[in-house]
């Protein structure tokens, strides 16, 4: 693991605990539905035909700086991902593909709450960094009549995500290492809450590619999530 990215998990990582311990802190065990993309286009923009459906799962803590603003640091096990298809099934020739890797993923948000009767509205934003570790690219077809079909492991480059052309790049081969930013919007009650995010992924999926020339081929991910308070 490259440097720079192992001192962004470590500094999430103790929000994390120090959220945990907190004598004023909360503890919420977080779960929910992901619709997952990837960006096509330089300027960022994706095509909801290849949105895939994922899941999360997780803890966020709550530390209260003020009566209004918190610091949310998280764990989540969560799916990314795209798919593509070619053609309809009941042609003679058509083609699916589908890439779903799962990623560990470390946001911290900072949080703003506004007191609504018996709730709280709420509305943040803030960095996150992922590291895969697991995921399948799957693909089916037929061509001219003749099936075919092929399932493998995804193959992951370590490359330091701030960086470009390194080794292990190569066709095929996702960085481990992605972050970017996220916002969120919610309610929150006594004993739980709901909540919409939205992940925009600044790492290139492609290994040995550059982050900064373009926004094609990033993660984007809207997340619908329900937690309780442990």
């Amino acid at each position: 693991m490259k440097r720079k990215f192992l001192i962004f998990q470590i500094v999430f990582s103790l929000l994390f605990v120090v959220t945990c311990f907190s004598q004023k802190s909360s503890l919420f065990l977080k779960a929910g539905l992901n619709l997952a993309n990837v960006s096509i286009s330089d300027n960022g923009s994706v095509d909801d035909t290849k949105m895939l459906t994922g899941f999360q799962a997780g803890l966020m803590g709550d530390l209260p700086l003020t009566s209004f603003l918190s610091v949310q640091p998280g764990l989540f096990f969560t799916g990314k991902g795209t798919k593509s298809q070619a053609g309809d099934e009941t042609d003679a020739s058509y083609y699916k593909a589908k890439t779903n890797p799962y990623y560990i993923e470390l946001p911290v948000n900072l949080v703003f709450k506004l007191p609504v009767e018996n709730a709280k509205f709420f509305v943040g934003a803030g960095p996150y960094a992922a590291m895969g570790v697991a995921g399948k690219n799957k693909a089916e077809g037929r061509i001219f009549g003749v099936a075919f079909s092929s399932e493998k492991n995804i193959e992951w480059s370590n490359d330091d995500p701030t960086t470009s052309g390194e080794e292990g790049a190569g066709f095929g081969i996702m960085r481990r290492f992605d972050y970017g930013l996220n916002g969120t919007i919610g309610i929150e009650g006594d004993h739980a809450l709901f909540s919409v995010n939205y992940g925009f992924g600044l790492a290139k999926l492609q290994s040995g590619s550059d982050n900064y020339t373009d926004d094609a081929n990033k993660h984007r991910v809207l997340s619908f999530t329900i937690g309780f308070k442990l």
